[in-house]
């Protein structure tokens, strides 16, 4: 496996801050969608009659995907984790 190497990265050139404002939103979804803290349907009524909303919610191993590559990218783990391989 190649070592990460952050300059040739997708988050390349973006600014420590962003990054690390992303990962903390990032985080905060992951923690949202693993509680059930977030709905994905909504009714209310109005003046005018019922509306109903719908969320969809992010799939949540892409969420880790991301969460772990912007850790990467700030230098808070220094690779993805191997594949688990069983011994006998």
């Amino acid at each position: 496996m190649k070592p990460f190497d952050p300059s040739t990265s997708l988050l390349a050139g973006m600014p420590t801050a962003t990054l690390q404002k992303t990962l903390a939103e990032a985080q905060q979804a992951y923690i949202d969608l693993s509680t059930g803290a977030k709905g994905t349907s909504y009714s209310y009524t109005q003046g005018d009659g019922a509306r109903a909303v719908t969320y969809t919610q992010t799939n949540i191993s892409q969420l880790i995907v991301l969460i772990r590559s912007l850790q990467q990218q700030l230098g808070i783990i220094s690779r993805s984790r191997r594949p688990m391989r069983f011994r006998f």
